[in-house]
């Protein structure tokens, strides 16, 4: 079974950075589809940034010009790396990646326990 997990969140003022990971505790045979999803206290989960394995990436209007989704294939890493950090931006991140983790198994979807980013003004 694949786990994914998140690092990175934490306390940060308005303007700053902070760079989100997320490691897969064992190795993947093959990544389809890599995201980052953010939910905020009373809000509905909303999609952040996602990475196809083409390359092709999506932004969500808000954070266009200020977060970059990449990925390490060696260390089998997703990375959100956000800038200019606005208090709207507080929410607990998820990651999500859709992969076949061996090839004799099918191509499944797996999410991350969520790491919280606060930023204060």
């Amino acid at each position: 079974q694949l786990q994914l997990v998140e690092s990175g969140g934490g306390l940060v003022q308005a303007g700053g950075s902070l760079r989100l990971s997320c490691t897969a505790s064992t190795s993947i045979f093959s990544i389809s589809f890599m995201a980052w999803y953010r939910q905020a206290p009373g809000e509905q989960r909303e999609l952040v940034a996602s990475l196809t394995s083409g390359g092709v990436t999506n932004y969500a209007d808000s954070v266009k010009g200020r977060f970059t989704i990449s990925r390490d294939n060696a260390k089998n890493v997703v990375y959100l790396l956000m800038n200019s950090l606005k208090p709207e931006d507080t929410a607990v991140y998820y990651c999500n990646i859709e992969a076949r983790v061996r090839s004799s198994w099918p191509r499944m979807e797996y999410w991350g326990q969520g790491t919280q980013v606060t930023v204060s003004s």
